[in-house]
């Protein structure tokens, strides 16, 4: 077999496989809460930012591909007319304007293509409208807590399962003991911040990989339609956090609205409430007036606000 029909066999598999890989995330069907054996491509999207990424990346596909196949064609050309048996004699030109303007205007013109709709979709997966509910989610060394504000501020915290305790269908390292339980059909504003070392809450099926970094709060967003109601999904902390850092599982389940508001009237009495802000005591400044009498206004608002006094 020569040379070039190797070549040409390696070629026709890789294009199957890069068919396979792009176009069978597409596919109708319900989303797979968790991977697979011999999985191909992207998880099934769930929410409408991941619908974008995997239609984003089946473009960029399509892009490399057709610039990839060019090259190599190019180089085989290149290798078969100029070799020193054909062009024994090689050309000793130094510049040419026209070819140089083109290897240069054309891949700028190819970047600002795909930099338009990358911008979208940053800018899309960025933005949060009209949220209905917010979650916070808060990542520990080597664990998960979840606050949820707007439904009586309580929270708990969310641990791997060890394998010894995993019930049959529960996959490894990816089960917690409490699931983060959302709605369905609902606008869900995520806030996410560490408070030890960084960390990473990563959904692949969600389209969300958000670093929660300590001090710091960032925002992302989610919204799950009505048919996923019933379904489990599964992340971990995407970000190199210690020697705990595989044991950090990130649990999902989807419910539908009213079911949403009976486990949160449970949970209310289940977990405890997360500790309201201290509230401004307000201290009669005349006795406490003039800068000797600084300190002493020191200690009387922290006393107030239940801070220890340093000795």
């Amino acid at each position: 077999m020569t040379f070039l029909s190797r070549l040409g066999i390696s070629a026709a598999a890789f294009l199957f496989t890069l068919g396979a890989t792009a176009f069978g995330t597409g596919l109708p069907g319900r989303a797979l809460a968790a991977t697979q054996n011999y999985d191909m491509g992207l998880p099934q999207a769930v929410t409408p930012v991941m619908e974008r990424i995997v239609s984003f990346h089946n473009e960029l596909l399509v892009i490399i591909t057709v610039i990839t196949v060019f090259v190599m064609m190019l180089l085989l050309w290149v290798m078969y007319r100029y070799s020193e048996k054909r062009n024994p004699t090689p050309s000793k030109t130094t510049h040419n304007v026209v070819l140089e303007l083109a290897w240069t205007v054309i891949p700028v013109a190819i970047l600002i293509v795909i930099a338009v709709p990358s911008f979208r979709l940053l800018y899309f997966a960025d933005r949060v409208e009209d949220a209905d509910i917010t979650i916070k989610a808060v990542g520990r060394q080597w664990y998960w807590s979840f606050e949820y504000p707007d439904h009586g501020n309580f929270a708990f915290d969310s641990f791997i399962v060890p394998d010894s305790d995993l019930q049959p269908g529960q996959p490894r390292l990816l089960t917690a003991d409490n699931a983060l339980v959302l709605p369905v059909d609902t606008n869900i504003r995520i806030l996410v911040t560490a408070s030890d070392v960084l960390h990473n809450f990563a959904m692949p099926s969600f389209g969300l990989k958000t670093d929660a970094v300590p001090g710091r709060i960032n925002e992302t967003w989610a919204y799950v339609p009505a048919e996923y109601a019933g379904q489990t999904f599964y992340g971990q902390c995407s970000e190199l956090c210690g020697t705990g850092h595989a044991f950090m599982p990130i649990m999902i389940q989807m419910v539908t609205k009213e079911e949403f508001a009976a486990w949160t009237e449970q949970a209310r009495e289940e977990f405890a409430q997360v500790d309201a802000p201290t509230k401004a005591v307000a201290v009669e400044a005349a006795p406490l007036a003039g800068p000797e009498n600084a300190a002493q206004a020191v200690t009387v608002a922290a006393a107030a606000a239940g801070v220890p006094k340093s000795k």
